[in-house]
């Protein structure tokens, strides 16, 4: 199974993805040249990649995507081949929620069948947003069947909790049409 995972800047892509694979991540990061500098000190430009085994028999492969725009054909090459979406949006950084909602309207449209949830990064953080007040801020319709979860990416009982949930979106959307195998 393929699982990618995209968001902003910062959204902490790269830290999910070192929390629960059970290999050495495979990273692209270079140092940040631009805005993105202001946030850390490097960025992905390529991918990440990282994987782990639930039971004897899934092995899930993640993909984290670059953060920024200017590495959008990255995205195209990712998700093209997905089997579900995660789009990671920092609760404690609102400026950013413009550009998380833009990766939304980019994955409904190019992968509107693949299984998608949202998740709502740094909650931990004083200053987050309520993960109830995020969907709306994105632009997302009330009655949208988008799950949306708040998590501290560091932390690998909240990562297990949203791949869970996300795979067995996944396994409901498979039974419901076998041929998307």
């Amino acid at each position: 199974m393929r699982i990618v995972v995209t968001g902003p800047v910062g959204a902490g892509k790269t830290t999910l993805i070192k929390t629960i694979s059970e290999i050495d991540v495979v990273e692209t990061d270079r140092a940040a040249t631009d805005d993105s500098a202001l946030l850390k000190p490097n960025t992905t430009v390529a991918m990440d990649f990282g994987r782990i085994t639930f039971g004897a028999d899934m092995a899930v492969h993640i993909y984290g995507t670059p953060g920024q725009e200017r590495f959008d054909f990255m995205w195209d090459i990712l998700v093209r081949r997905a089997h579900a979406l995660m789009l990671l949006v920092p609760l404690h950084r609102p400026s950013d929620f413009f550009m998380a909602s833009k990766m939304l309207r980019y994955l409904q449209f190019h992968a509107s069948e693949v299984p998608l949830v949202v998740v709502g990064t740094h909650s931990d953080l004083p200053d987050a947003w309520p993960v109830e007040e995020v969907l709306p801020a994105l632009g997302v319709e009330p009655d949208a069947a988008i799950p949306i979860f708040a998590i501290n990416a560091t932390q690998t009982r909240d990562v297990v909790q949203v791949l869970i949930a996300l795979i067995e979106r996944y396994q409901r959307w498979v039974q419901a049409e076998p041929v998307r195998q």
